[in-house]
């Protein structure tokens, strides 16, 4: 099957939100219904063979999506809805190309070596660590590695782990997000500042992209720690330090691991944002990012951060879902694609997988296994890669 030209990560070539009236249209011929054995929600996906799926890269796997289409175009929409001309701007430029600029700051290995050692200094980071185990690979600080849309929501056994991952993982936060606004609105009688909400939920995994890179093989680079967490939440704040973008949206996003509820957990929020002060050659406290004492974020806590906190937890349905997930493709694919065990540590699988879960995701996968049963389940996977 002849490949569509793959989308640079600004979507200058082509822009990825109009591929409807064009290429979805060029393809109405070979999409399919969604399985009459199936109650879930309709959608059209476009059928393979197993071939196709080995010769199709990540990033032309999640352009082929609709679900990962629908999911980005919320986030655009939904950005487009800040009041703040310049905060909008910002975001939905870095959605548009989520550009590792930080890396302007680290023109040679000196830059990066001063980087390290104040990381180590902190405890933020082993002594060991390579420098790409805290600033990954990037041959263009002005341009994303892969797109925001085409980018797994987390690490290869981990939630949204399929092409186009990232955008349904951050449309569904940043859906919650609103929700937990909107509810709070209603019962308490007061609004908090909405624009923080969408910013810091929209760009709270901005750098995923840059740390989940693809693969030749399929699978997505492996990520490292950084302060106790996943580099990529450090280096999406270190990025938003250096954009100069307004202080309380990056404390919200900050908290979106971790709530400032508590002296414990408070606590990691704030080693957060120095070790992302560090990178972006900044002092936290200076930036205003932290409170004067050092230990705490500013008083008072603000309202948004907890709410960003609140809407970053869908994992807590998708990381174990992922995991029975990814186990319950591996026993069809033996069955089905006649895979050995073997074959399910290599490029078959991963690209079986990778599309598959990028059509119709994981998530939804998942349930429709657990609410329809496995009949369901196979045909839907048969109807997706065709034996």
């Amino acid at each position: 099957m002849k490949q569509k030209e793959s989308i640079s990560p600004n979507c200058n070539r082509r822009d990825f939100l109009k591929m409807s009236a064009g290429a979805m249209a060029a393809l109405a011929t070979t999409t399919i219904a969604f399985p009459a054995t199936s109650k879930a929600m309709p959608m059209k996906v476009t059928a393979v063979s197993f071939q196709d799926c080995l010769n199709m890269s990540p990033v032309t796997m999640a352009e082929k999506s609709s679900r990962v289409k629908s999911s980005f175009e919320f986030l655009l929409k939904t950005a487009n809805e800040i009041n703040d001309t310049s905060l909008r701007r910002s975001t939905v430029d870095i959605l548009r190309n989520p550009a590792p600029r930080l890396m302007e700051l680290y023109p040679t290995n000196s830059e990066k070596k001063h980087a390290k050692q104040r990381l180590v200094d902190a405890n933020f980071l082993k002594p060991s660590a390579n420098y790409d185990e805290f600033l990954p690979p990037c041959k263009d600080s002005g341009q994303a590695v892969i797109p925001f849309y085409t980018a797994p929501g987390s690490g290869y056994s981990s939630h949204h782990s399929y092409p186009g991952g990232l955008a349904t993982h951050v449309a569904v936060n940043v859906k919650a997000a609103l929700g937990f606004f909107q509810a709070y609105k209603d019962v308490y009688g007061t609004s908090v500042n909405r624009d923080i909400v969408i910013a810091a939920q929209s760009l709270h995994d901005l750098h995923k992209p840059w740390v989940f890179q693809w693969q030749k093989d399929g699978s997505s680079r492996t990520e490292y720690s950084i302060a106790g967490t996943g580099s990529h939440h450090i280096l999406s704040l270190a990025e938003l330090i250096h954009r100069r973008f307004p202080v309380d949206v990056i404390i919200a996003q900050a908290c979106a691991h971790n709530h400032p509820g508590t002296i414990d957990d408070e606590r990691e929020v704030v080693n957060w944002l120095n070790a992302a002060a560090i990178l972006a050659n900044q002092d936290a406290k200076s930036v205003g990012l932290i409170a004067e004492d050092g230990n705490t974020l500013p008083i008072p806590r603000r309202v948004e951060g907890f709410i960003t906190h609140l809407g970053d937890h869908d994992w807590v349905l998708s990381v174990p879902s992922a995991k029975w997930m990814v186990a319950k493709l591996g026993e069809i694919s033996q069955r089905l694609y006649k895979m050995s065990p073997s074959d399910l540590q290599t490029d078959k699988f991963y690209a079986l997988r990778n599309y598959v879960f990028s059509q119709i995701t994981l998530e939804q996968l998942y349930m429709i296994w657990t609410t329809e049963g496995e009949t369901a389940l196979v045909n839907t996977v048969k109807s997706i890669v065709t034996i």
